[in-house]
């Protein structure tokens, strides 16, 4: 999962438009950072962005492939997908894209509302009966 530094570099200049993005490795590939959210991968010189329920369809609709961190398994990511040369090329539909992205990122970064549990009304402690040890009557 090599990153040529020429494909980094292309990438992000290719990003500029959006603000602080930036990337950092990552168990042999490049993951995109924008303020500290994790939007996109770079890897095998292929970009793959985050993507949620409704924007995957694009994706596969496409033909795009999911992220296969191990290219010999059959493991494969449901959340970040290869991006089309086409939209790679292009500036602004790349940006537009990758905002998606972003959002997706966020979405799921939000902690689920979960129902609280109600707290189970205390009890005072059971008392221990004490046993007499005196005479019987």
């Amino acid at each position: 999962m090599a990153v040529s530094e020429d494909y980094r570099r292309y990438v992000l200049g290719q990003l500029a438009p959006l603000a602080l993005v930036s990337s950092r490795p990552m168990f042999g590939c490049a993951a995109l950072y924008s303020e500290e959210l994790i939007f996109g991968l770079i890897a095998d010189d292929t970009l793959y962005l985050r993507v949620d329920d409704e924007s995957r369809r694009e994706y596969t609709a496409r033909g795009m492939a999911p992220f296969r961190p191990y290219p010999d398994r059959e493991l494969f990511s449901t959340t970040y997908y290869a991006v089309p040369a086409d939209v790679l090329e292009d500036t602004e539909a790349l940006c537009i894209w990758a905002r998606r992205s972003l959002t997706a990122a966020r979405t799921a970064r939000k902690p689920s509302k979960k129902r609280a549990k109600p707290a189970k009304a205390s009890r005072p402690p059971k008392r221990r009966r004490r046993r007499s040890r005196g005479l019987r009557r």
